[in-house]
């Protein structure tokens, strides 16, 4: 009997030490830790520490990325910013992604928001007066282009005015035109910013302004902010806004003549950091949160949105460059028509796709589908290893329980690696035999002792 116990119990703790083990046998590895940066001093080989900021800035860039820790996915590069991000504007994939749902001030790429906002509730005719409170935003070294109360300019002058010069007062008057158009006040633009950001996927960010001047309750991240410029691919007058180098509004009867240039360097032809495939985009800045940086390209073939926040002077265009050369250069779309054979599922748009890198199939992936409202389609999304790669809306099965089932549904189509699908099926053939083992050498304890009372009676 012992001798079956012992087994058993040898079994058992096989299985405690292989689960154990597992986590450790297919865990990522861990990032190198950062060392204290120091620089060579004369030749005698001593060394000194670098001044406090450089030894920051390069702490800065060395910081984990997280895409980078996808297995199998494309490296990308350091960057001397808090957290940036690569959006695929068309299927919704994050490309690069570097903390990029921590929280941080926007400055004036809030404006972007405000510019979506106006596109969608204003015609570009629309006057825009600017009011005594639209100055009250106003402080030393706040972008300006010196607008007086009561002037007036058309919707269309408005947002030249926020998007290239990143007019403040303007910007607040945009929306309270917006606001007015709709009988409501400057608060219910604010809120609407908010609701938009969440209608959008966003859920880090809170707006207490339209234009980005500092206050410890505006913000955002870098996820957010680069799902509301994937929306603005949509609006060809926010591109063309964009690219035009400079602009005029003539001098009326109530306003003087105001000229001035676009702000983003990566969007003027024959300056020295211009991107050819940049086709849009926002600058910010502020002392709380430093450079702040949103660009839209498109090559061809993919339109990428690149966000960067709480980046150093001197890098925020090197980055931009360099993240959507990686995002261009290493990625590549994939047809989701054909690979899904989920029964939930009746058609797929031929153009829904994924965008993946080379070593990352198709067959690697997690889906869910998240049935709509009106219960005939659904939101198909894509991820690998918790990293969203893609999304599309669907039609459902025509299915009666499914179109019963009230508010959302969400139908995980998960596919287990095989590695733990052999793990379980390990754990069960070994927590199986340990149970048989138990029960036989309890089943021949039975016996022995039936037979010893027989023998005692036949004495």
């Amino acid at each position: 009997m012992k001798k079956y116990i012992r087994a058993a119990a040898a079994a058992l703790i096989a299985v405690n030490i292989f689960t154990a083990a597992a986590p450790k046998l297919y865990a990522a590895p861990e990032s190198g830790s950062t060392d204290t940066v120091q620089q060579e001093g004369a030749v005698d080989g001593t060394q000194e520490e670098i001044d406090p900021y450089q030894k920051e800035l390069e702490n800065t860039y060395k910081e984990k990325v997280q895409t980078n820790e996808l297995d199998g996915w494309a490296k990308g590069p350091g960057i001397y910013g808090d957290a940036g991000i690569v959006m695929d504007a068309e299927t919704g994939a994050v490309l690069y992604g570097k903390n990029i749902d921590k929280k941080e001030y926007p400055a004036s790429i809030t404006k972007i928001l405000t510019a979506l906002l106006a596109l969608e509730y204003a015609e570009m005719t629309d006057e825009v007066q600017i009011t005594a409170e639209s100055l009250t935003c106003l402080g030393s070294g706040y972008a300006s282009i010196g607008m007086k109360e009561g002037n007036v300019i058309t919707m269309e002058q408005a947002l030249y005015a926020m998007l290239l010069a990143s007019s403040n007062e303007v910007a607040y008057a945009v929306a309270e035109t917006v606001a007015k158009g709709q009988g409501e006040d400057y608060q219910w633009f604010l809120d609407q910013m908010n609701q938009k950001a969440r209608d959008l996927g966003g859920s880090n960010s809170n707006f207490v302004n339209a234009n980005g001047v500092q206050d410890e309750q505006h913000y955002t991240c870098a996820k957010d902010m680069a799902l509301i410029a994937c929306e603005l691919f949509e609006y060809p007058e926010f591109l063309q806004i964009c690219q035009t180098a400079s602009y005029t509004i003539p001098a009326s009867s109530t306003t003087e003549e105001h000229i001035f240039q676009q702000k983003h360097e990566m969007l003027l032809e024959g300056n020295s950091e211009y991107y050819n495939y940049a086709v849009a985009g926002k600058t910010g800045y502020t002392t709380e949160a430093n450079n702040t940086l949103v660009t839209l390209a498109d090559n061809g073939e993919m339109k990428l949105v690149c966000v960067t926040l709480k980046t150093y002077p001197g890098h925020v265009y090197s980055d931009t460059k360099a993240l959507l050369e990686y995002g261009f250069n290493n990625f590549k779309k994939v047809k989701i028509s054909g690979q899904n054979d989920s029964e939930k599922i009746t058609s797929i748009p031929d153009d829904a796709c994924v965008t993946l890198p080379e070593n990352v199939k198709f067959s690697d992936l997690d889906s869910e589908i998240s049935r709509m409202k009106n219960g005939e389609e659904g939101l198909l999304s894509y991820t690998y290893q918790d990293n969203p790669v893609g999304e599309a809306v669907v039609k459902l099965s025509g299915d009666k329980a499914f179109k019963d089932i009230s508010g959302e549904e969400k139908i995980e189509e998960s596919k287990m690696p095989v590695w733990q699908l052999l793990l379980i099926c390990l754990l069960i053939i070994i927590v199986l035999l340990a149970v048989w083992l138990v029960i036989a050498a309890q089943r021949r304890s039975r016996r022995r002792r039936r037979r010893r009372r027989r023998n005692r009676r036949g004495r």
